[in-house]
C-alpha cells in the first residue's frame, strides 16, 4: 500500500519538487497533493502554486470514454505556433477564468473555458464528439463545459446547494439532466464510456499510515493515524 508522509509545507514543496523533475511540462500533480483548484507557475528554479477558490456547491460531470487517449497522440495535433490573437484570446480567457472561480460568479465559467490553442486542433483530429458534448452540456444547464487536460473526458460543470449532492433537493441539482445530455450525444457519435459526477476535493493528500503512530492510548487522530 502506497505510504505518503506529508507532515509540513516543507514535504509536501519537496514532493512536488520530484515529480515535475519526470519530464512533465506542466505539474497535474500539484491539484493531488494540496487539493482544490491550483494555478501554478515555473520561476525558473522550480514551481510555485497558488490555490483557487472553488465556489459553493459546484460539481463535476465528467464523461469519461472507454478508450484511453495517449497523450503523444493529443500533443501530436497541435500546431508549433500560435498567433498573437490566439495568444491573446487565451489570456484573456485565463484571466476571466480565475476570477469566475474567485468570484463565485459561474455564470461567467462559459467565457473562462473558451479556447483556441488546444481544444480546436484535437476536436477535429481525436474528439469529434467534443464539441456537440460541450454544447449540449451547457444547452442541458451546465455552467460550462471542455477538454479535461488532453482528454478524452469531457468536463462539465454545475451549480447546485452546498453541501453533499445526495441531500440536495432535485430543483437544486442539473447534473442528472446535463449528464443525460453528454451521454445522448456519445451515443449519437458511437462513443461508448461512462458518467461520474462528484465534486472538487479541498483536501489533498494526507497522511494514511505512520511508524510509529502518532495516536495513543489517551489521543486519537483522524483514521487512528
Amino acid at each position: 500500500m502506497p505510504l505518503f508522509v506529508l507532515i509540513s509545507e516543507i514535504s509536501t514543496m519537496y514532493y512536488l519538487k520530484i515529480i515535475t523533475q519526470q519530464s512533465y511540462p506542466t505539474p497535474p500533480h500539484v491539484k493531488v497533493i494540496y487539493g482544490g483548484f491550483q494555478i501554478g507557475i515555473h520561476n525558473g528554479t522550480r514551481w510555485v502554486t497558488e490555490r483557487i477558490p472553488c465556489p459553493s456547491g459546484m460539481q463535476l460531470v465528467m464523461f469519461i470514454p472507454d478508450f484511453i487517449g495517449k497523450t503523444s497522440a493529443a500533443r501530436g495535433v497541435l500546431k508549433d505556433t500560435i498567433s498573437r490573437n490566439d495568444a491573446a484570446f487565451n489570456i484573456g480567457r485565463v484571466a476571466f477564468l480565475v476570477h469566475a472561480l474567485a468570484m463565485g460568479n459561474l455564470d461567467n465559467l462559459k467565457w473562462g473555458v473558451q479556447d483556441r490553442m488546444h481544444q480546436p486542433q484535437r476536436a477535429e483530429a481525436l474528439y469529434p464528439h467534443l464539441y456537440p458534448m460541450m454544447k449540449a452540456a451547457e444547452d442541458a444547464g451546465a455552467c460550462c463545459a471542455y477538454l479535461s487536460g488532453a482528454g478524452p473526458t469531457v468536463m462539465a460543470l454545475t451549480s447546485g446547494a452546498s453541501g453533499d449532492i445526495f441531500t440536495q433537493r432535485e430543483k437544486e441539482r442539473t447534473d442528472f439532466t446535463v449528464a443525460k445530455a453528454m451521454m445522448q450525444t456519445a451515443e449519437t457519435f458511437g462513443v461508448k464510456g461512462r458518467i461520474v459526477v462528484t465534486q472538487a476535493s479541498q483536501e489533498g493528500a494526507r497522511v494514511v499510515k505512520v511508524d510509529p503512530p502518532f495516536s495513543s492510548e489517551y489521543i486519537t487522530f483522524r483514521d487512528n493515524v
